[in-house]
Formats: C-alpha cells, sequence, structure tokens
C-alpha cells in the first residue's frame, strides 16, 4: 500500500474515533469547512444534490463539494462541482435551479483574482446536464461587481446586493434571482445617520429571458412590520432561498404562500412567509420566524423541493469550538434534512420521515407521572433518538441528556409553561462550545400534550416540539464516554417513553 493510502486511511480511522464528529448528521468529509454552507441543493431523477461550501488544501481557494443521495441518510461523493476558476479566489454561497429540460444552473457568488484586477468578481452561473457530473460556467457572468467594496454593484445610481444569490426561479418563461444584501448594509446602512432604504434586510431582484443577459428589476422587498421580534435594522439577508411551501410534511401540494428562508448574519437563520405580486415582481412578508434565537448556530439555510413536494431544509451548525478545524482536523456540520410547511398561516416543521430507517434496539420506558427527574437506561447516550407525549401539569417538563456522572455536566432540554418556551440549555454542557440557554417562542394549545422528538448525535442536540417548533445545538463534554445518562425531568404525566439507538450514515 502506498503511503497516500496509508496517509487516507489513517485520516479516516482518526475522524471516525473522534468522540464528537456526529455519525448520522452530515458532516463534510475533507477540507476546512469554514464556512460550511449548504448550496446548490436539488432534487431530479430521484437523487437528492447537496453542495458543501469548503476551503479546499489543494487550491488554497474556496469550492463546492458535491454529493448524491437516494435517501437522504447515505451520501455519494463526486468531484467538485465548482471552485477557483482561472487564478480567482474561487466561490460563496448560492442556490441551485432545474429548467425544464432537466438542465441543472448553480448560481454562485465569484471570488475576485487574488490581485484584484483580473476581474471584480459578481455572481455567476454554472450550468450541467444529467447525470450532473461536469459543470460549465455560462459567459459572460450574470452580475458584474464592484471591486470595492466586495459584494455590491452601482446600479442607476443606486448601491444594489452582489453577493449570496438565491436559488434561480421562473415565472412565465422568465427567470428570476436575488441577490443578499450585507455588503451593502455593511458599507451604507450601519450608522444612525444612514438612508433607512440602506438599513436593515431587504434582496435586490434580477431577471433574464436567457439565463445569460441579465438586468436589475427593482428591491424585492423591504417593509415589513417592525418589533414582535421582526428582523430589525441591524440585521441582513444573505443565503436567501425562495420556494413555494406545500400545504403538507410529505405528498401535499404546492401552494401560492412562498418561503423566503436566509440568514441574518448576526442573529442566524430565520424565515418569512408570504405572497407575490400579481406580477411576481414584489415579495409581500405576511408572517416572520427563526430557526435560532440565542446567537447564530442555526445558520446558512440552503432548501429544495422533492419529488413528494417537500420542501426540505438543511442548516450549517456552525462551529462552536475557536480553532475547531486545527484541533480536530475536520468542521462542518448540518442539521438533519427539515421538511418545512405552512398551514393557515403557520410554518410547520418536522425531521424528514427517513431517519426513521436508522432506528434500532427500541426500548419502551412506562415512566408515567412525574414530579422530578427519572433517569433511562438509554443503550447508547451518545447515539439516539427518544420520543415522548407528555402531558404537562408543572413549570416545565422535559429531558436532560448528554448527563455525566462524574462531571455533573447535562444538556437539558424542556418546556417552560410559564413563559411559553421551547428552551435548551446547554450552560452545563461541557468545557467548549457555546454555553447558553436558547428559548424559541412555543405555546401549547388547550389541552395539548406536549410531543418532544429528540436526537443526539455526540456533538449535535437537535429537538422537535409537536411539528411547531425547534432547536438545534453542538455540545461537547468534557469526559464524551461518561456524558451518556438520561433523564425525564419536571412535572407531568410521561406515559411511555420511546427510545431508539441510531444507526450511523457518515463513512467516516
Amino acid at each position: 500500500m502506498s503511503q497516500t493510502s496509508d496517509s487516507a486511511r489513517l485520516y479516516r480511522e482518526k475522524l471516525l474515533s473522534d468522540p464528537y464528529r456526529p455519525g448520522y448528521h452530515f458532516a463534510i468529509p475533507d477540507g476546512d469547512g469554514r464556512p460550511g454552507d449548504p448550496n446548490g441543493a436539488f432534487w431530479a431523477d430521484g437523487l437528492y444534490h447537496l453542495m458543501y461550501l469548503y476551503r479546499s488544501g489543494i487550491t488554497g481557494g474556496f469550492h463546492w463539494g458535491h454529493m448524491t443521495s437516494a435517501d437522504l441518510l447515505h451520501w455519494r461523493q463526486h468531484k467538485d462541482a465548482i471552485g477557483v476558476h482561472e487564478g480567482d479566489g474561487g466561490c460563496f454561497s448560492g442556490g441551485a435551479f432545474v429548467d425544464d429540460d432537466g438542465t441543472a444552473y448553480l448560481s454562485f457568488w465569484k471570488f475576485a483574482s487574488k490581485d484584484m484586477k483580473k476581474d471584480n468578481g459578481g455572481i455567476a452561473i454554472a450550468c450541467s446536464k444529467p447525470p450532473y457530473e461536469e459543470w460549465t460556467r455560462l459567459e459572460p457572468i450574470a452580475i458584474n461587481g464592484n471591486p470595492e467594496p466586495w459584494g455590491t454593484v452601482d446600479i442607476g445610481g443606486e448601491h444594489i446586493g452582489c453577493a449570496d444569490p438565491s436559488n434561480i426561479w421562473k415565472k412565465d418563461g422568465v427567470y428570476y434571482m436575488q441577490t443578499g444584501n450585507l455588503c451593502v448594509l455593511n458599507k451604507w446602512g450601519r450608522d444612525p445617520d444612514s438612508d433607512p432604504k440602506y438599513k436593515g434586510d431587504w434582496v435586490d431582484l434580477f431577471r433574464s429571458e436567457d439565463l445569460k443577459s441579465w438586468e436589475f428589476v427593482k428591491r424585492f422587498y423591504q417593509d415589513h412590520p417592525k418589533g414582535d421580534d421582526w428582523p430589525d435594522d441591524t440585521e441582513d439577508d444573505m443565503c436567501p432561498s425562495f420556494l413555494p411551501a406545500p400545504d403538507k410534511k410529505e405528498d401535499g401540494d404546492l401552494t401560492d404562500t412562498m418561503l423566503q428562508v436566509f440568514i441574518a448574519h448576526n442573529k442566524g437563520a430565520q424565515y418569512y412567509l408570504g405572497e407575490l405580486s400579481d406580477d411576481g415582481l414584489t415579495f409581500v412578508p405576511k408572517t416572520h420566524g427563526r430557526f435560532s434565537w440565542v446567537d447564530n448556530t442555526c445558520f446558512a439555510p440552503e432548501c429544495l423541493i422533492d419529488g413528494r413536494n417537500r420542501h426540505i431544509c438543511w442548516y450549517w451548525l456552525t462551529d462552536n469550538i475557536d480553532g475547531d478545524f486545527d484541533s480536530y482536523d475536520w468542521t462542518g456540520v448540518y442539521s438533519f434534512p427539515r421538511c418545512l410547511w405552512a398551514e393557515k398561516g403557520e410554518l410547520r416543521m418536522a425531521p424528514a420521515s427517513e431517519l426513521d430507517r436508522l432506528q434500532s434496539h427500541e426500548q419502551r420506558f412506562r415512566v408515567g407521572r412525574i414530579t422530578d427527574g427519572v433517569k433511562l437506561d438509554v443503550r447508547n447516550g451518545e447515539s439516539f433518538r427518544i420520543k415522548a407525549e407528555i402531558d404537562v401539569k408543572g413549570v416545565m417538563a422535559g429531558f436532560a441528556v448528554r448527563c455525566g456522572c462524574e462531571s455533573g455536566e447535562k444538556t437539558l432540554i424542556y418546556y417552560d409553561a410559564a413563559k411559553k418556551k421551547l428552551v435548551m440549555d446547554t450552560t452545563k454542557s461541557g468545557h467548549a462550545g457555546r454555553m447558553t440557554v436558547e428559548k424559541a417562542p412555543f405555546e401549547l394549545k388547550n389541552g395539548e400534550k406536549l410531543s418532544l422528538d429528540i436526537f443526539v448525535d455526540r456533538s449535535v442536540v437537535e429537538v422537535y416540539a409537536n411539528e411547531r417548533q425547534a432547536i438545534c445545538r453542538r455540545v461537547y463534554p468534557s469526559q464524551p464516554k461518561d456524558a451518556v445518562g438520561v433523564c425525564a425531568i419536571g412535572n407531568g404525566d410521561f406515559g411511555v417513553v420511546t427510545a431508539w439507538e441510531m444507526t450511523e450514515t457518515n463513512p467516516y
């Protein structure tokens, strides 16, 4: 065996033995995933395509790795779809679109050459036909950006966003695409006396009839209510995804309600539910919500619509340890694919049902009525799923996971009945990471039980409540092999709690 093969094997074995590398949440297979945005997701011919942003150790620039899966669980790696091109710095985030003839298009933020003289970067597009192995860049690039400030372009005397394009969509034979606003906001909207039109979140709309020549149309949206946790003037709109919302989790119909999923860099992933104007040129947000409430751990969403009319979203779970890649030789973890749909103007959410296939060694615990805490002898406290229907009786009820007997560490997940919040408390979760209390707005209806669906995958803890709210965070127990305890906590009737060990799907 060659020295190169030996090195590759040793590297894989090191990753397999790492107590923080997840087993069934997608983890970038190689390279430095900082940033590790999911990008370019699309479904075609029965396969899910997912791109991941990473810095290549070969070119030193940013690339999109390319993975495919038939089941959302097991992923096959292909050669990179796009990366460093003609001496530039590679590419940052963007989206994907499949046209009527099956051609797939990747829209992305193109980096300029290192000396900033060869080109000015901007928004570029690459295309490929089935089986989507070879990607060709369209020339000229879609939007040629300013050399300074980066990520902007001036059109008609206005400062326009020229970064993080959305997926492309098609209406009445015309193609549309959004561009993110962070760079414009940073330059012209941060000061108290800045022009109000450059403050806060918005996106700019471009259109094309041939996918090659693009023209600026107008600001796609900006006006929305203030307060009540709607975005404030400090928040941007980047990594936008714009797709219709289904009326069911799966096998439903796509509706006229549109779902804009995006990030504010300072406050993480969030969304708008709204409508398109009759001419398709204005998005009107009706409802706003967040996927991250205390920091930006849930970040950089990427979405697609599959053959079952499911709106599926991945999030980058930002690494919580400074210098993570340098310490562990790996980085870049995604949430499990999350289905999003709308019912009565409310966003609903649940993990994709494929996750059920990973369950093994079912355990049923007859917990019943408790007023304090009950330990559950879960088979594998590092990698499991637990579900419960809880009749909440007191102030709070939920679970403690990754509990360490020796260290006293634990991660708390519970419903706060008084404050009407779904809570994940990681203040005692370990020796590193973002140890904080995250509280998501959530209220049980009259007579409704608390339905918790919790996933633990080494350094990932993900929880769903009643298909209406979810929190996902990273945790780093100081003694990972000791931190395997699970307890039911609080005041309520837990009935029968079901747990499963989860089969790992990451190859290393």
